[in-house]
């Protein structure tokens, strides 16, 4: 037993001295993730902070004093909020099904060396990217000629087709081994079950990270219904905090507004904080589910020319 005991001191020191570099890696890392924790913990701490002890001792990880009052604000109406998720998770589910199956076509088809128009339209596809048609153009075309406005499809047609999301696909599309089409060709395979049966599963990560993507930029919009709704009931959920925003900081301004409302108490600062709580919530689960996909999903970066 006591010769055993420095054999066992001497394999630690050496199972230390070879992991050593990844035992500091791993914990730089660690160390970065609690700092990027801190500020969302802070964030939701205000949310349930009282509004003059917030003012009164600033933000912190711990609710100054706990309320509930920014929640009570928010909700006032429990059925517009839910109304706005459904909205949202509709619009975001669709058009990210939509925009994945659309720009995936489109790559794909930019991706095949022997499509005769894949230069010109290659290059119709990056046009976009540095001119677009302008507001006005545009508002006129959705609203006089497609007529989309006060509709769900709105919200979702003009985030269809990303450029830059189609030449990030291209790239990985062209990185797939061109044996296994060739051979799917051979067997007899469309070009339809070629993209249906291999280009899909083998594409799983870029489309996983794409797909986050799409769901960001549908989930975050509130522009399009800045523009295109006027209808309440069809407010997605960002919009309709930006408007309950704006309601509470017009009433913590406005004397003559509060004057009539003396029995609305309105707290700005904590309202902004649980505005932001009731917004990530549905996100930060799509990134847990989604990200064992980013570690090959970020070598999308490098576009290869042509």
């Amino acid at each position: 037993m006591h010769r055993a005991l420095p054999v066992r001191t001497a394999h630690s020191r050496g199972w230390l001295s070879r992991h050593v570099g990844q035992l500091g890696l791993h914990s730089v890392l660690v160390a970065i993730s609690v700092l990027f924790l801190i500020p969302l913990l802070v964030v939701v701490a205000a949310s349930f902070s009282d509004e003059v002890a917030l003012t009164r001792n600033g933000y912190g990880l711990w609710p100054s004093q706990f309320s509930l009052d920014a929640y009570t604000y928010i909700l006032a109406d429990p059925s517009q909020i839910l109304r706005a998720y459904g909205i949202t998770i509709s619009v975001t589910l669709i058009g990210t099904v939509l925009g994945l199956m659309v720009m995936s076509l489109l790559a794909y088809a930019l991706a095949r060396q022997d499509f005769t128009w894949r230069r010109p339209v290659a290059f119709f596809v990056f046009f976009t990217m540095l001119f677009n048609g302008g507001l006005v153009p545009t508002y006129i075309l959705i609203t006089q000629q497609l007529r989309l406005r006060d509709t769900l499809w709105v919200l979702i047609l003009p985030y269809l087709v990303v450029p830059w999301f189609v030449f990030l696909l291209r790239t990985y599309f062209q990185t797939l081994p061109k044996e296994f089409i060739e051979s799917a060709r051979i067997d007899g395979a469309n070009e339809w079950q070629i993209y249906r049966s291999i280009i899909m599963p083998l594409s799983t990560p870029a489309l996983a990270t794409i797909g986050l993507f799409c769901v960001l930029m549908y989930w975050n919009d509130w522009w399009l219904a800045l523009l295109y709704i006027n209808e309440p009931r069809l407010y997605p959920l960002q919009y309709l905090l930006f408007a309950i925003l704006k309601n509470a900081e017009f009433l913590s301004t406005n004397s003559s507004a509060s004057a009539m409302l003396t029995s609305v108490r309105v707290p700005l600062q904590t309202t902004r904080m649980a505005m932001a709580v009731v917004a990530i919530g549905p996100v930060a689960i799509a990134f847990l589910a989604l990200q064992r996909y980013f570690v090959r999903g970020i070598t999308l970066g490098g576009i290869k020319g042509e």
